[in-house]
């Protein structure tokens, strides 16, 4: 593959080799199977819109008596900072600032994703103990389907983070390394991204 032909972005730059011309390939393609998760997140966001009426909330409770904005709006900054934070790592990787500083960006980016999730479960539990079980509505049902596939997806990328610290650990920041961290970019972008759309239509619209 030429260099004329790499996407920017999808790439780390000509020092790092075959790393460099992997990435455009591999991360292309990671990038083509989120798009077939964000349909079925967008199928899950035409479900919640679907039941957002009195029938849908079938007589439960609804928007106003379980959402926390507050709540919400801390773990909205989380997640993005997370996000934000995860371009340490990036750069941590392009101009080789060495091991320990990558460790330490994954670690960063995986409090910010502990600490979403701390804050998600804690509503779910709250929002139970209010009667907004899924069971109860067709509302409810949809809310904690799209709000909960979310968390997993955060659940899994900081499990991913794990993992990869423990590759970094054992293998060195080598050239397959290198590109499972910029896969692993793809995917932590793409949850912040999800989250603007659950933020905006999930919990934003219905308060209006």
């Amino acid at each position: 593959m030429s260099e004329n032909s790499l996407y920017p972005g999808l790439n780390l730059g000509d020092k790092h080799g075959d790393a460099h011309v992997q990435a455009e390939s591999t991360v292309f393609g990671f990038w083509v199977f989120l798009m077939s998760d964000l349909i079925i997140f967008g199928i899950l966001f035409a479900g919640y819109a679907s039941y957002l009426d009195p029938i849908g909330l079938a007589g439960g409770p609804g928007p106003k008596e379980l959402f926390d904005i507050n709540s919400v709006a801390i773990q909205t900054v989380l997640l993005l900072v997370g996000g934000v934070a995860y371009a340490g790592v990036s750069l941590t990787v392009k101009y080789g600032h060495g091991r320990g500083n990558l460790v330490a960006w994954l670690l960063v980016c995986a409090a910010f994703g502990a600490g979403f999730l701390f804050f998600e479960v804690r509503d779910f539990i709250s929002q139970a103990g209010k009667g907004g079980t899924p069971q109860v509505s067709g509302w409810l049902s949809s809310y904690w389907t799209l709000g909960g596939l979310h968390g997993i997806h955060v659940f899994c990328g900081i499990l991913w983070i794990f993992a990869m610290i423990g590759q970094v650990a054992t293998r060195g920041i080598d050239d397959v390394v290198k590109v499972r961290l910029s896969m692993l970019g793809v995917f932590w972008h793409f949850l912040d991204l999800i989250w603007v759309g659950i933020f905006s239509f999930v919990f934003l619209v219905p308060l209006a």
